[in-house]
């Protein structure tokens, strides 16, 4: 008798523990992740930094190639060509 008062008692306070610590638990993780650095505001940020650089280059080339052709080294068509390789890259 004292064994089934016993579990009676012990088997739902078990219960209520292990469910406080687990909700404890996710609150935690959950939290962690919310206040985490978002990795995909760097990332963009890096990203549009990137094709900024990579248009100051593109237009730099351009405008290399445009005085080229304007001097007379370079024909429309070799300039065509060249423009459209930079453009495609």
């Amino acid at each position: 008798m004292d064994k089934l008062i016993f579990f009676i008692l012990a088997v739902p306070i078990l219960i209520f523990v292990f469910y406080l610590g687990g909700s404890a638990i996710m609150t935690g993780f959950k939290a962690k992740v919310d206040n985490a650095p978002s990795q995909d505001n760097e990332t963009q940020s890096d990203n549009f930094n990137n094709v900024l650089e990579s248009n100051s280059n593109l237009s730099s080339e351009i405008t290399k190639l445009n005085e080229l052709l304007k001097s007379g080294i370079l024909t429309q068509e070799e300039f065509d060509k060249a423009k459209k390789k930079l453009l495609d890259n």
